[in-house]
């Protein structure tokens, strides 16, 4: 494999790869064709193909693919051999309900520790994650050595937030609050507005869902 940048969107389609090729494996099934993929799991079978291709030879023509090969290769990249510890800053209604949420069922993932201004939760054990009062932020980030962050605060102290989280070392944000937050070049955000999905949804219902 060559350490060339990937496009953006094969990069959001790898865990979903990853997800129905672990089925396959749990089925005991040995090897796989790109358009069985792509039944699938909704991707047209060459844009698999191209997807795949930007490392290497993982297939073979006439054959298909190696499934448990593919688990391996695909577990590798997406680091899926190591756990990954989370923060999750803010413990409102959103918050409560990732917590609640078992993300190591599906992978290495998992919130190790959360926060809120909330004293009441601070200090606390919510669904067997510690609740740390805001202003030891900073702090828990740095000795946990936490790198990627769940942004559920309110909008109107999100960029203060995010300060303080990239000062305690956080290098990706998974942002579900309204605001496009600003952070250094070397920070990844990801946004998640779930407001702006569901008119997204709307929309396309609304205006491609009609029959001739």
């Amino acid at each position: 494999m060559t350490d060339q940048k990937i496009p953006r969107a094969t990069a959001k389609r790898l865990p979903i790869y990853y997800r129905y090729l672990n089925i396959l494996l749990d089925a005991d099934k040995t090897r796989v064709s790109s358009t069985e993929l792509s039944d699938a799991v909704k991707v047209d079978s060459a844009t698999i193909r191209r997807d795949f291709s930007y490392f290497g030879a993982l297939g073979k023509r006439g054959y298909g693919y190696d499934v448990e090969s593919l688990v391996k290769f695909f577990k590798k990249i997406l680091n899926q051999d190591r756990l990954t510890n989370v923060g999750l800053i803010g413990v409102g209604n959103l918050g409560h309900a990732l917590l609640n949420f078992n993300f190591h069922q599906d992978g290495n993932v998992r919130i190790s520790a959360a926060f809120d201004v909330n004293e009441e939760l601070a200090n606390t054990i919510q669904s067997g994650v510690p609740i740390y009062p805001m202003t030891d932020l900073r702090k828990q980030l740095e000795e946990q050595q936490i790198q990627v962050a769940i942004l559920t605060v309110p909008a109107d102290v999100a960029q203060e937030v995010t300060n303080d989280a990239v000062a305690g070392g956080v290098k990706g944000i998974l942002n579900f609050t309204p605001l496009r937050i600003t952070v250094p070049k070397d920070v990844r955000v990801q946004n998640v507005d779930l407001t702006n999905e569901l008119q997204t949804l709307i929309y396309f219902l609304e205006h491609y869902n009609h029959k001739d």
